[in-house]
């Protein structure tokens, strides 16, 4: 392993530390070395406190060996002024002579203005290590910037036979418990790493869901729903304003509160790209569907999806709620005591 894919592989490390945290705002960990010495380190801890690479030079103890060091950043440098001033203006100032940058940043804001501004300074700029590791480290990031519409996880649990659920017409009858108590786990893990998270009217009415972390640490999603009458009853867990919530709807009458949110759309004109469009403006660079079958087999025909988690169980239903298709390729697979785990990907290459 080369020196330079050795101190990547810690930015990498340092940047996932904040999972869940940073949001909308990528995941970024930046080293410094001197005479192969890592001296500083830092990454970017929450949404809004400073970047990586200010850290990283701030923890440097003895400041002249700057004027001799790499800096190591898993993601460009950025130009512009936001919460925090640029770093790329504090990179020039310390006069840190080479960096390493594993991606650009697909940021109009930035998208070359960092590398532009360290090459116009004499820095030596290397780009490109390991940038398929840093890509997918910030894919929801990269999704959100370059497409405007939040990357979109796909997840559900399904029998053996390929069922999600019985045949239910009303909310006395609960889900048949398909997953167990470490996939109920990882569900949890994939709430806490997406900014938001959507279910169907019927999913919503059915099962009355809370949508909320319990199982894993980290902050709750937003919670969304499509209700284009009012299907949802008032005392349900998604309307009681404990969480933030979006609730898409034809009803015009609605009225909104700090936590409870109703955005009227019509339904008959592309719902998804509409829904999708809007939460893009408001921030939120990522989608957990977690249901239901409807829903989901309408994200896959619309092609607006990324990824899909599956998880198979050994139970069999023999009748019920037909689990949707992705229809592409198996990108990854992994088996756990009675469980399957199989990850669908809708794109061959990401950039």
């Amino acid at each position: 392993m080369t020196y330079d894919l050795k101190y990547m592989f810690r930015c990498l490390q340092l940047a996932k530390i904040a999972n869940g945290f940073v949001a909308p705002n990528p995941m970024v960990g930046a080293v410094i070395v001197h005479n192969h010495r890592i001296i500083g380190e830092g990454y970017h801890h929450r949404y809004g406190d400073a970047h990586a690479e200010p850290v990283a030079i701030h923890s440097v103890k003895d400041k002249g060996l700057l004027k001799e060091a790499t800096l190591y950043v898993n993601l460009e440098p950025c130009s512009h002024f936001g919460k925090t001033p640029p770093c790329a203006n504090l990179i020039v100032e310390t006069g840190i002579p080479k960096v390493v940058i594993g991606t650009s940043d697909p940021n109009p804001k930035v998208s070359g203005g960092g590398i532009a501004l360290l090459l116009q300074a004499g820095i030596d700029v290397v780009v490109g290590v390991l940038e398929n590791e840093c890509y997918e480290l910030n894919k929801r990031f990269f999704i959100w910037q370059q497409e405007q519409r939040p990357f979109v996880l796909l997840k559900w649990a399904q029998s053996r036979d390929g069922y999600i659920d019985i045949k239910r017409n009303d909310a006395q009858t609960g889900p048949v418990q398909i997953s167990n108590l470490l996939t109920k786990q990882l569900t949890h893990k994939y709430r806490a790493q997406n900014q938001s998270i959507m279910v169907s009217t019927n999913t919503a009415v059915l099962d009355n869901p809370s949508l909320s972390v319990r199982r894993w640490s980290g902050k709750n999603p937003v919670r969304i729903t499509l209700d284009r009458t009012g299907r949802i009853p008032s005392d349900y867990h998604l309307l009681d304003q404990s969480v933030p919530t979006i609730v898409f709807t034809e009803q015009t009458d609605k009225t909104s509160t700090e936590k409870l949110e109703f955005i009227p759309i019509t339904f008959s004109e592309d719902t998804l790209r509409q829904v999708l469009t809007i939460l893009a403006k408001r921030g939120i660079h990522s989608v957990l569907v977690e249901g239901g079958s409807q829903l989901l087999s309408n994200f896959i025909a619309s092609g607006l999806w990324d990824e899909a988690h599956v998880e198979i169980s050994n139970l069999e239903l023999h009748d019920g709620v037909p689990a949707p298709s992705p229809g592409v390729l198996v990108e990854r697979s992994c088996l756990m005591e009675d469980h399957q785990w199989i990850d669908y990907i809708n794109r061959t290459k990401k950039f």
